[in-house]
């Protein structure tokens, strides 16, 4: 029996167990005495670090290193359950989640689902030019950039070959960027020496980017950094150039004032826009919520949506006006912030009229080219190189969720910092 002067619980649906969904159930558990039933939905069982993934696609990290069982980090925590479900929608009017073969009461939610790779209407391109997303994109990246080398041992054929060799990498922000540097150190290191038909390090690696400059949210001193940097490691990169062709032999460039280039590859990683997931749509259409081009949700200064200041969407699905028409960045810090704010405001029981509105604080930006080489802008303080790389790496290491992950990532960063080995070499799944 409820006793008279108690409250009922109140339900708390958190979808997706990525930075935003977790960081907002680990808030929920800090509030001692909170009378709240918690329930955090993911279709994986799992929480992926996502900024290390690119170290998963070219062997230097297991999957296993960078991926935490959400029951294992959310243990003990009481009036906190996990359940892995896929969400296909949410019922506003009859406040439901709703699952592949269940529906969830709720009296808040909080949406935290992430969003996917966008190939810019040209879907057809998915097959030959994976992004990076999740764990199965990172182990199909692995498994390209790996075979590439291992057919090319085999031919005979020179264009063949050299096609094997060239790896186009499509997109220039921080995830671009990583990838192509961490490509160039595995073709010109780990590899060296290995391979008889040819020298891995004359492996072509190209990165594209539709703008004027890599890194394009960065300063332009940091960006001009980046490229030299990236340049210095065999890396040719083009800029105010996009794709418009890629097939499983070649991809066709445009540069903005020129003919179309033609590249012979078999190996295209993607890392150029992002889009909302059906899910996604599902739910704009059932709430009403707005939408921006890519069908990220439109948020309010409080990170709810329109009309239902009981459900919250934060992190990269949310599309957060910072007053200029753009909006917050899709990292993680963003989507920490957010989870605090709206679990306080959860907890506090802010009336909508009193809700001040969410402020993000930029702690400063790090995007990693390769070893001892690195990227930061702290306010007005930005350097390049080793003091960037090791910064980078310790902040990396703060924020993995369990000390089993810190430890074997250091220690495998430092198999690799002094070996140059990398020991998640492995090809799986289809072999051609």
């Amino acid at each position: 029996m409820l006793d008279q002067n108690e409250k009922p619980s109140r339900k708390i649906v958190i979808i997706g167990g990525g930075f935003g969904g977790l960081y907002a159930a680990k808030q929920f558990a800090k509030r001692a005495g909170g009378n709240f039933d918690i329930t955090i939905l993911d279709k994986r069982n799992f929480h992926l670090f996502q900024p290390l993934l690119y170290q998963v696609a070219t062997g230097s990290l297991a999957p296993g290193n960078i991926a935490s069982p959400l029951r294992r980090i959310l243990r003990g925590k009481s009036r906190m359950r996990v359940l892995q479900e896929e969400v296909i929608n949410l019922d506003p009017v009859r406040k439901v989640v709703i699952t592949e073969d269940k529906e969830i009461a709720y009296d808040t939610v909080i949406v935290a689902t992430g969003v996917h790779h966008s190939y810019f209407g040209h879907d057809n391109w998915a097959p030959y030019a994976p992004g990076l997303k999740t764990v199965e994109d990172a182990v199909e990246i692995r498994r390209k950039i790996l075979l590439a080398f291992e057919l090319a041992e085999r031919e005979t054929d020179s264009d063949t070959r050299a096609a094997l060799l060239t790896f186009v990498v499509v997109g220039g922000g921080p995830t671009g960027v990583e990838l192509a540097g961490a490509l160039s150190e595995l073709a010109r290191g780990t590899l060296k020496g290995e391979f008889k038909s040819f020298e891995a390090k004359d492996a072509r690696i190209i990165l594209v980017e539709g703008t004027s400059r890599v890194l394009n949210s960065y300063s332009v001193a940091s960006s001009s950094a980046a490229q030299r940097t990236l340049e210095k490691m065999g890396i040719s990169v083009l800029t105010e150039t996009t794709a418009i062709d890629i097939n499983e032999k070649f991809v066709l460039l445009k540069p903005k004032d020129s003919d179309p280039i033609e590249i012979q590859t078999r190996t295209v990683l993607w890392a150029a826009g992002i889009k909302a997931t059906p899910f996604a749509e599902a739910f704009a259409a059932s709430t009403g919520a707005k939408v921006n081009s890519s069908g990220r949700i439109i948020v309010n200064p409080d990170c709810s949506i329109s009309t239902y200041p009981d459900i919250f969407v934060i992190g990269d699905l949310a599309f957060f006006d910072t007053g200029d028409g753009n909006s917050l960045p899709g990292v993680a810090p963003v989507a920490m912030q957010q989870a605090k704010y709206v679990t306080s405001l959860i907890c506090d029981e802010k009336p909508v009229a009193d809700r001040k509105p969410f402020r993000y604080f930029n702690k400063g930006n790090l995007a990693v080219i390769g070893r001892n080489k690195a990227i930061m802008e702290l306010g007005y303080f930005r350097c390049s190189g080793f003091i960037a790389w090791l910064i980078w790496a310790a902040v990396h290491i703060f924020f993995l969720v369990e000390f089993e992950n810190k430890f074997s990532v250091v220690t495998q960063w430092a198999f690799t910092y002094f070996t140059n080995g990398r020991g998640s070499r492995l090809i799986t799944g289809k072999y051609i």
